[in-house]
């Protein structure tokens, strides 16, 4: 039946599919001849109906072929380049034709992690959208998000390294998670309640073979750290910019924990992810009167962000706002394409998309 829930038959009239459509006949009982349609369709209307269905599809042929040309307007995505359009349009314009999940999505960051200078940017750029944007993502987006954190994990086991890193990536998610799974019922993840379930004991099996690394010292009888004179083992040292590395490695021997002590190694980390300004607020004086910068660098850290550093960063092109990695060309119509590059930072990459 061409009409669901009601009859509008008249009495005496059937409907038969046909390769046309659905057509309407006359029993014969009611005086009229099966597959007679001209007894009960006038031409004039029959013409009338025929002229007013050729305009709908006119139009809507007309709105398909608009909407095809917006969309390669507004996005293009070559695989083998790896470079995507941003449209700088309206909010609705940029929300309907290049969301977050979509670039998440057409970004290579399954190949980004295998590079060493790119892996810290993607593990900064997963642990932001854990933190607060894992909700505006698409079905596809995390499901790509959770293959992409699965990579990243099994690289950390295989080569024992960025442990420390990958752990609290795990907890942040692990935490938002839990948070999110109890509104259930609320529309803020996308699929069944069961799959999160199976996706959060993932995390926590992760975690657990973080936990269980146990990493063993290499057979190496040549040089080693200690071996250095201490002038530069200290300006190695001056080269690591998270704290947590100069405690871990001041443990190894006693003569390193001298140096991890050293204030002015302390004081130019302090100044190297803080601002004049800051430091000021957070003075901590030491028993002898002096400076305690030590104590003054883990106040900071849990008082303002610290600075980030990458090996390799997303470049938006100001010109034609492509998005690419740097180093990664993009027919560039500039007259000087490389003054119009713009380093992103993870949070900058998010902010393209907030609307």
């Amino acid at each position: 039946m061409p009409f669901l829930g009601q009859d509008w038959r008249s009495p005496g009239q059937s409907w038969v599919k046909t390769a046309d459509g659905w057509t309407r006949f006359l029993d014969e009982k009611s005086g009229g001849y099966v597959g007679d349609i001209s007894s009960f369709c006038k031409k004039d209307d029959h013409n009338k109906e025929n002229l007013f269905n050729s305009l709908n599809y006119d139009v809507a042929a007309k709105k398909r072929k608009k909407d095809l040309l917006n969309n390669k307007a507004k996005i293009q995505y070559f695989h083998q380049e790896k470079w995507i359009y941003v449209h700088k349009g309206s909010t609705k314009e940029r929300h309907g034709y290049c969301t977050l999940g979509e670039a998440f999505n057409r970004l290579d960051f399954s190949s980004a992690i295998l590079d060493s200078r790119r892996f810290n940017y993607v593990v900064r750029l997963l642990e932001l959208i854990a933190k607060s944007q894992l909700t505006s993502l698409s079905g596809i987006a995390q499901k790509n998000y959770m293959n992409i954190l699965e990579k990243v994990v099994q690289k950390v086991l295989e080569d024992q390294q960025n442990i420390r890193l990958i752990r609290e990536l795990l907890q942040t998610l692990y935490t938002s998670l839990c948070t999110l799974v109890q509104r259930v019922g609320k529309s803020v993840l996308v699929g069944n309640i069961n799959m999160w379930v199976h996706r959060m004991e993932s995390i926590l099996h992760w975690q657990q073979q973080l936990n269980n690394i146990q990493i063993t010292r290499p057979a190496f009888k040549g040089t080693t750290f200690t071996d250095l004179p201490l002038c530069l083992q200290l300006n190695i040292m001056q080269r690591l910019s998270d704290g947590r590395d100069l405690v871990s490695l001041g443990q190894v021997a006693p003569d390193l924990q001298v140096l991890s002590e050293d204030r002015l190694l302390w004081k130019k980390l302090c100044q190297y992810h803080f601002t004049d300004r800051q430091i000021r607020k957070r003075l901590i004086l030491s028993d002898k009167g002096h400076l305690d910068w030590k104590k003054m660098y883990f106040k900071l850290i849990r008082c303002y962000p610290r600075k980030e550093q990458y090996g390799d960063t997303l470049q938006l092109c100001r010109h034609c706002h492509i998005l690419s990695w740097k180093g990664t060309d993009h027919p560039c119509t500039a007259n000087n394409p490389e003054t119009c590059s713009t380093s992103l930072s993870p949070q900058d990459f998010i902010n393209l998309f907030r609307f």
